[in-house]
This record gives structure tokens, C-alpha cells and sequence, in this order.
């Protein structure tokens, strides 16, 4: 049985520092996760991908984040979290190489899709965790040890009882604002006016942020300082609009 075989079928081990797939109910109970786990079917790339690159790119879900040891070198560190397919982050790591980037996702068929474009880039300032990004800001990173935290088209959760799984609270900012150092920022986009409105105000609830994107509205304009995602693009052919905020840390 191949190492890739082993981890569709594999319960969670953070020690073997692989990204095996995980289903919620062996998820802690704690909290309301702002995720739930539909894994969908890896492309035989993709299973290749996490067998013989991850070696490379990821980290166990239990290792303290260490950039100086992760990447060997001192640079700005910059996070993205539930980075999708992986595009945007391959796109953002190769036109700065001299940033370092940190993915944080939880669905293995865009991870693979991340380590295929990473390999293809020749990209060596990224590195994932396949974990809850809750979990690793609290545990793993140190605080006010981030340049910058992304947050590009979380789950809406649209309806009215799901509210309470969206990702955007006051406690997660409060989290946020704790890991970024002095003037490092916060970038969030969605294309879900309540969402946006809702971040707005949790946003501006946080007195260790300010609002260094707003215009004549409140909200940056959509595609600053990073590229367009496919969802994105998507969206747009669907008449949606984009809201976005950039916060930093006082």
C-alpha cells in the first residue's frame, strides 16, 4: 500500500506531520468549527502530490511555527488561511520571494492542487498545515509574530441558523489582532454583503485594529493588493460584488 493509499484511510496522527483525511466526527468538540470536512475525490496527481511533496511543504499539525527554522531566513511572514485550490497563494509567493507565506487548509484535494503548483512554480517560501486554522493560530504561532493575515471568501454560511459557524467573531479577531505584529494587517473578502457587513462591525468592535482600506465607504476596493481568485471570477459572472477590508495592527 503506497504512503498516499495509507493517508486516504489513515485517522488523524499529527506526529507523522501528513495530512490525513478526517471526517468530523473525529474533530474535538470544543467549539462550533467554521468548516465541515466534505473531502471530495483526489485526482491521481493530487494523490501523488501529498505522498511525495509534502515531505517538502508541510508541517505536522503539532510543530510550533518557527520561521527562522521553517524557511531559513528571516522575512516577513504573511498567512492565508483556507487558501482553497492555492492558486491565489502560489500567485502571491511567486511575484515576492522575499516573503514567506504559510498555508492553512483543511481539504486535501486543494492542498495537492497547492503542492502540484508549488513544485511546478520551483517555489521554496511556502509551507502548509492541514489543520484547523483556529487551532494553529492558537497553539502554533507566537504572538505578534505575523506581517499579515488573509482571509479570502470564508464560508458564508448563508442561512440564518448557520451564523454561527462563520469564521469572523470577535474572539477570532481578537486572535488575529494578537498574532500580527505592529502595523501588520488583516485582509478580508467575500462576496456576501451580510458577511461583509457583519465583519465590518466585528472588525471595528476590535481596538487593537484600525481601518486603512476604506475609500468613501467603509470597505477597500475589491481586488487590492492581491490577485483574483477563480471563485472570484465566478462570482462575477454570476453579477455578485466583493467586499473587502484591510485592518491593521495598531
Amino acid at each position: 500500500m503506497t504512503v498516499a493509499m495509507m493517508l486516504e484511510n489513515a485517522t488523524p496522527n499529527p506526529a507523522i506531520g501528513q495530512p490525513a483525511e478526517r471526517s468530523d466526527a473525529a474533530l474535538p468538540k470544543r467549539r462550533v468549527r467554521s468548516f465541515v470536512l466534505r473531502q471530495g475525490r483526489l485526482t491521481a496527481a493530487q494523490r501523488q502530490a501529498l505522498e511525495t511533496l509534502w515531505p517538502s511543504y508541510g508541517l505536522p499539525s503539532d510543530q510550533p511555527f518557527d520561521a527562522g527554522t521553517v524557511f531559513g531566513r528571516t522575512a516577513p511572514v504573511v498567512v492565508e488561511i483556507g487558501f482553497g485550490d492555492g492558486e491565489v497563494l502560489a500567485q502571491m509567493a511567486a511575484t515576492d520571494p522575499d516573503t514567506n507565506y504559510l498555508g492553512i487548509e483543511v481539504h486535501r484535494p486543494g492542498i495537492g492542487h497547492l503542492l502540484l503548483r508549488l513544485q511546478a512554480l520551483g517555489l521554496s517560501n511556502v509551507r502548509i498545515y492541514c489543520a484547523d486554522a483556529v487551532d494553529i493560530l492558537t497553539h502554533n504561532i507566537a504572538n505578534h509574530s505575523l506581517d499579515a493575515i488573509n482571509l479570502f471568501f470564508p464560508d458564508p454560511w448563508p442561512k440564518k441558523r448557520h451564523h454561527k459557524r462563520r469564521l469572523v467573531t470577535p474572539d477570532f479577531i481578537r486572535l488575529v489582532a494578537a498574532k500580527l505584529k505592529a502595523g501588520g494587517t488583516f485582509h478580508a473578502a467575500t462576496d456576501w454583503e451580510d458577511y461583509a457587513l457583519q465583519m465590518l462591525k466585528v472588525l471595528q468592535g476590535c481596538q487593537e485594529l484600525e481601518n486603512i482600506g476604506a475609500g468613501t465607504t467603509p470597505f477597500a476596493a475589491p481586488g487590492i493588493h492581491r490577485p483574483r481568485t477563480k471563485f472570484e471570477l465566478r462570482g462575477e459572472r454570476l453579477g455578485h460584488s466583493v467586499w473587502e477590508l484591510v485592518f491593521r495592527r495598531r
